[in-house]
């Protein structure tokens, strides 16, 4: 072996040497690293436990210092409650007293303001009460008189008219009743001329009572008067007319001859009884129109007197068997009538006066509305005045209601600012009577509140 080799085999001899070395000795730097991680790591626990321990101990120590401030807070919790429950109390007692004291202060003024108005208006009453009860006592009393006179009036007028067409009937009765009874009564009644008078003047009596006139206010019976030579004179109905005109009224009764016509069996007896019946008539109107009755003193009569014809059938023979009677009687002044006319007459004369009794309770109406009317004047100057007295009253009252609630010391703000200041009260002003006097001490209200 050549010495190259030989140093070659050494160097390769120690190069293994070195290395196996070297690896021995990387194993032992691994262990120990492993060895040296493995302590690093027990302390890092070691460590890590000791950490939580500290911090569980001071956990249990900020535990203990928070039971402490919880026990101090709730201990001063109850403390503030009962300082709490006693201010509310304060604070109610004198919210009570404050509404007490604003209770009173608008019942003093209500009634000082009750007494301005009921003192102004008890003066006024004083004065006009009786007066204005005396204009509206009697004024009531003559407007229901007169309405209930007016109606009165029309009803009665109504009930006329209504009853006009059944009177008529009535009348055409009447006339069959009473020419049956003058036909039964001619035979008693032939030749007593004074007999005959009376039972004519008691169909005219009925006749009158009939028409609705008034004996002794709108007619009279046997009226005596005399004439310039002192002659006496008696007719048998004087009816009187609105205006102080009279009508005359005489009954005429001829029977005789009529009840001779009435009996008789043949023409010509019937037609002298007939004649002679017409004759009567005419004897009687020249006896009638002698007397001259619008002439006479006492009596307004007009330009012509009724002759009353009471047997209906007498009347109508009469006319038909001479048709120029009626204008024979007209020329003497004399009307002819009978039941069937003369009850309308009397009923036109009736309704004159109804007419008449309506025109002067116009004219007493025109009277009492012309008194009316003043005692309205004067009604009106005692409404000016109690105007005047209640504008006196208003003023009164919108002054104290100005000291109540306007200017910046009114009596509203000033016992608003007592309750702010601690006054106890228990009730509260209304809200509108505050905005009115108030308004800005609402809105500093407000504020405060939100503050």
């Amino acid at each position: 072996m050549t010495p190259s080799t030989i140093l070659i085999v050494i160097l390769a001899a120690a190069l293994g040497a070195l290395l196996a070395w070297l690896a021995g000795r990387a194993a032992t730097e691994r262990q120990r690293a492993n060895a040296a991680a493995a302590e690093a790591n027990a302390a890092a626990q070691a460590l890590a436990a000791a950490t939580r321990e500290q911090e569980l101990s001071g956990a249990r120590a900020a535990g203990e210092q928070l039971r402490a401030q919880l026990a101090a807070a709730q201990s001063e919790g109850a403390v503030l409650r009962i300082t709490l429950d006693k201010e509310r109390e304060a604070a109610a007692d004198k919210l009570k007293l404050l509404q007490q004291t604003g209770e009173e202060m608008t019942l003093r003024f209500k009634q000082l303001s009750q007494e301005i108005l009921e003192d102004k208006s008890r003066r006024f009453t004083e004065q006009n009460q009786l007066n204005i009860e005396q204009i509206l006592k009697p004024l009531r009393e003559k407007i229901a008189g007169f309405e209930q006179q007016v109606k009165q009036s029309y009803e009665l007028e109504t009930r006329d008219r209504v009853a006009l067409k059944e009177q008529i009937a009535q009348l055409a009765r009447l006339n069959q009743q009473v020419s049956a009874e003058a036909n039964n009564l001619a035979g008693a009644l032939r030749g007593q001329a004074r007999t005959q008078g009376a039972w004519g003047e008691l169909i005219l009596e009925r006749i009158l009572e009939l028409s609705g006139l008034e004996k002794g206010r709108e007619y009279e019976t046997q009226f005596a008067t005399r004439d310039e030579a002192g002659q006496r004179y008696r007719p048998d109905v004087v009816v009187h007319l609105p205006g102080g005109r009279d009508i005359i009224i005489d009954a005429k009764a001829s029977l005789s001859a009529y009840a001779r016509f009435s009996e008789a069996v043949d023409e010509a007896a019937r037609e002298t009884a007939l004649a002679a019946h017409v004759a009567s008539l005419r004897g009687h109107i020249r006896e009638l129109g002698g007397k001259n009755y619008q002439s006479l003193e006492g009596i307004g009569s007009l330009d012509f007197v009724l002759m009353f014809v009471p047997n209906e059938a007498a009347y109508i023979d009469a006319v038909r068997s001479a048709p120029g009677l009626y204008e024979e009687a007209l020329t003497q002044n004399i009307g002819l009538v009978c039941p069937s006319t003369l009850l309308p007459t009397l009923r036109t004369v009736n309704n004159l006066w109804k007419v008449e009794r309506q025109g002067r309770n116009a004219q007493q109406i025109a009277e009492e509305a012309g008194r009316l009317y003043d005692k309205f004047v004067g009604f009106e100057q005692d409404l000016s005045r109690l105007g005047s007295a209640l504008n006196s009253a208003s003023k009164a009252y919108a002054d104290a209601r100005g000291k109540l609630l306007e200017g910046p010391g009114n009596v509203v703000r000033k016992i608003e600012l007592l309750k702010k200041m601690g006054a106890k009260t228990s009730k509260q002003l209304p809200d509108a009577l505050r905005s009115q006097a108030l308004p800005d001490l609402d809105e500093e209200g407000e504020e405060g509140g939100e503050s």
